[in-house]
């Protein structure tokens, strides 16, 4: 499905730079930006303190990592020093969001508020601590066509777990639910639900004034990841991606300043809405062709990144892969088969 914009509005960043390690922001009356660091490629994230008059909400926490307890450190005894963390809200579950909840929760006694996906999820991945990858993660792996080096390699290596970034859960929280109305900082705010990046990714509109807290679902400069994993590997979520594009494109504003998880603050979401839906269009019409001759996933990096990817990024661009070529497999447009060393080979019907 294809979205129109509602305007030919320009994106526009009105923050160039922003607020350094340990400081603060303020985006509107009541509302605080800050940023934390993150040990990878995309090296920050975004949170937001807004304040209830006797306490902050805090949307988001960071990693669980030496660097960003430092920083928040500087940020609890700086530009929130005045009032302590009364409620804690995360808009979904991976790491760099809900990393230092469990933390915060217990240094302030304060209640997680977050979707009932994110949280199942979230616990079930704190479970599940592995020394090297499991059977079905190799075949995913295999499958999805890694060379028989990288393969080789990631067979004999700790593998990224969820647990190693997160402080533990309390096995208790409240439910964050689509069309739901929360106050915040003086203003009610209507929460939308999306897909594709993460299930159950909740988005915070202001009802009184034009302010959107995005999470990673709306980001000015960056496509956020659409990913296929080990766990469900013939997921779709690129079809959740789409249709939650056009259903927040009809809640979108030229005027709406967007608050993101990553990169800086933006006006123009009508606009932005509509490119990032393109974006997987234009790649999925690039595919079908380059599949007129039968491919292994990296096969279609160049295409669908247009640049190189190195060995940090390799991971998630062969998640967002597979989650192109599942989309075009359960739309009855390509077809897939083993190779003799068990990777698919995919091609265009």
């Amino acid at each position: 499905m294809n979205i129109s914009p509602k305007t030919d509005a320009k994106i526009t960043l009105p923050w160039a730079e922003p607020p350094a390690p340990g400081t603060a922001t303020e985006v509107a009356p009541g509302i605080l930006w800050m940023r934390l660091p993150l040990p990878m490629k995309l090296d920050h994230v975004n949170i937001y303190a807004l304040d209830e008059g006797d306490s902050w909400t805090l949307i988001d926490t960071g990693i669980d990592w030496p660097k960003a307890r430092k920083v928040w450190a500087a940020l609890l005894s700086g530009p929130l020093a005045a009032k302590p963390i009364g409620r804690i809200i995360v808009t979904h579950h991976h790491p760099d969001h809900i990393g230092l909840a469990g933390w915060l929760m217990a240094k302030f006694d304060a209640p997680l508020l977050m979707p009932r996906t994110g949280w199942l999820m979230a616990r079930m991945l704190m479970l599940d601590i592995q020394d090297r990858p499991s059977a079905e993660a190799v075949t995913f792996l295999r499958r999805s066509g890694m060379d028989a080096n990288k393969l080789a390699q990631k067979t004999n290596e700790r593998p990224f777990n969820f647990a190693d970034f997160t402080t533990p859960l309390p096995a208790c929280f409240t439910r964050l639910t689509d069309g739901q109305i929360i106050n915040m900082a003086g203003r009610d705010w209507t929460i939308h639900m999306a897909g594709g990046h993460a299930p159950e990714h909740a988005t915070f509109w202001s009802r009184s004034d034009k302010l959107v807290l995005g999470g990673d679902q709306l980001l000015a400069s960056i496509s956020p990841n659409i990913g296929v994993y080990p766990t469900e590997p013939e997921a779709d979520p690129l079809t959740d991606w789409l249709e939650s594009c056009a259903d927040l494109a009809q809640y979108a504003t030229p005027e709406q300043l967007v608050l993101p998880g990553h990169k800086l603050p933006f006006t123009g979401l009508p606009l932005r809405i509509g490119q990032l839906a393109d974006n997987h269009h234009s790649a999925l019409i690039r595919l079908r062709d380059f599949l007129q001759t039968g491919r292994r996933g990296p096969d279609c990096f160049p295409l669908l990144f247009k640049r190189k990817i190195g060995t940090e990024e390799y991971g998630l661009a062969l998640a967002e892969t597979v989650a192109h070529l599942n989309h075009l497999l359960l739309q009855g447009h390509i077809t897939r088969r083993f190779a003799d060393d068990g990777a698919w080979i995919w091609q265009s019907v």
